[in-house]
């Protein structure tokens, strides 16, 4: 039976004061905004919004024919979401405009270190040599026959957030976390291919190299990658796209990204790393004392809020605290959230699915009453590491390190509700 509301607002009987104080949104506000819309209606058409009104877009939807299917999809043209290209190598992730934990391929986060190549996939090769028994050079055609493989998880560069060591820099959630996105990959796996060439017993370490202009190359410890990675060439149910490594790149669930090499021609098998560049001078963590870590390829836990984030205004009232956590150590087990700048926190629920190395989305419902506050997120995950606090981290790392910083992210609400990036 429906309830009568009295002309106030509020429910006659039947609804506690408790019930009212739990309600997500004000009642009277909601019940402003059903007027509002049922007086619209009565008057006749909606009219369109400013933005509704471009060319194209009809008053009424019901009184005209729809488009015709395209040959590939297109997203709204109400819908704004870009990814923010860094520099002529890099391009960002709009984290804050993102929906669940799978990120759109032409929005995935790209970075790459002499431009994108243009490869015909029917002349790309796959060389692996080295320590094994039979030298291959596999066809893409040749490693679509093996068994296929998929596995949803993300990818971060180690450079995500770098600009946050010394000073808070980044506006938004893209600017400081956006070098990570998730998607489902589709290949082959690598064990499987290198049982057709027989890996030498002692062979411990292997070379993946690219085919770009760079022809990026990093050395891997093979035990510690032999379950898990995969040669890839699908992402998200279609080919790699070009920027992605189209036709065919190296996944390494939970590992830094370049580690992922791209447009991958070439796995040699050997006894010892190959101590390339991007190992020696790049891609090495620099220490307060002045030595240098070397092949930290695990992305630590990390975690985030989305929104409010910074850039964004608030109203006071209901909000729900979104956010994304992941560790490349294995599954997020729990999230926490702060609204007083650290000085307590509150458990946010997880989202399913919760999978291992893969981003997880959590929320926290929250009022916000107009006053100054600082919100914080931090994760931990099923080893039992917990993403640190700023001071923390540097305290170990200094501020020098330019990768894997991973400290808990402060974003500052002010009374006027313009949220921004602080270090707190």
């Amino acid at each position: 039976m429906t309830k009568r509301l009295q002309d106030d607002g509020s429910a006659d009987e039947g609804i506690q004061p408790e019930a009212e104080k739990e309600s997500l949104l004000n009642r009277r506000s909601l019940l402003a905004g059903t007027a509002g819309l049922v007086g619209a209606m009565l008057m006749g058409p909606m009219r369109p919004s400013a933005e509704a009104a471009t060319e194209g877009s009809p008053e009424d939807p019901t009184l005209v024919p729809g488009t015709a299917p395209t040959a590939y999809g297109q997203r709204s043209a109400f819908e704004k979401a870009i990814r923010i290209p860094r520099s002529w190598w890099a391009s960002l992730t709009p984290l804050q405009d993102s929906h669940g934990i799978l990120t759109p391929s032409s929005l995935h986060f790209e970075r790459h270190h002499n431009g994108v190549p243009t490869i015909q996939p029917a002349h790309h090769r796959l060389l692996v040599h080295g320590m094994v028994d039979q030298p291959w050079t596999f066809t893409l055609d040749d490693l679509k026959r093996f068994p296929a493989v998929s596995r949803l998880t993300f990818i971060e560069c180690s450079g995500n957030s770098a600009i946050e060591w010394k000073k808070p820099t980044g506006k938004t959630a893209q600017d400081t976390h956006g070098l990570t996105s998730t998607s489902e990959w589709t290949g082959v796996a690598l064990k499987t291919v290198l049982q057709e060439v027989v890996v030498h017993p002692e062979a411990s370490w292997m070379l993946a190299e690219g085919s770009d202009a760079a022809a990026m190359t990093r050395s891997l410890p093979l035990a510690s990658i032999l379950e898990e990675a995969i040669l890839c060439y699908a992402q998200n149910g279609e080919p790699l796209r070009p920027e992605q490594g189209y036709p065919l790149r190296l996944l390494i669930p939970g590992w830094e990204g370049n580690t992922c090499i791209k447009w991958l021609r070439r796995l040699k098998l050997g006894k010892a790393p190959f101590m390339t560049r991007e190992e020696t001078s790049q891609y090495t963590d620099l220490m307060p004392d002045g030595t240098a870590r070397q092949f930290t390829m695990v992305m630590d836990a990390k975690s985030v809020i989305t929104s409010p984030s910074g850039g964004q205004r608030l109203q006071p009232g209901f909000v729900e605290i979104r956010g994304l956590a992941w560790s490349g150590r294995g599954r997020i087990t729990a999230v926490e959230v702060s609204t007083d700048g650290g000085r307590s926190w509150q458990q946010a629920a997880l989202q399913e699915p919760i999978l291992p190395k893969c981003h997880t989305r959590f929320h926290l419902p929250w009022r916000w009453n107009g006053e100054d506050v600082i919100l914080q997120s931090r994760c931990l995950d099923d080893t039992g590491y917990r993403q640190p606090d700023r001071a923390t981290l540097v305290a170990v790392r200094g501020v020098n390190s330019v990768y894997h910083y991973n400290a808990i992210q402060s974003w500052h609400i002010a009374a006027d509700g313009q949220v921004s990036n602080v270090h707190a």
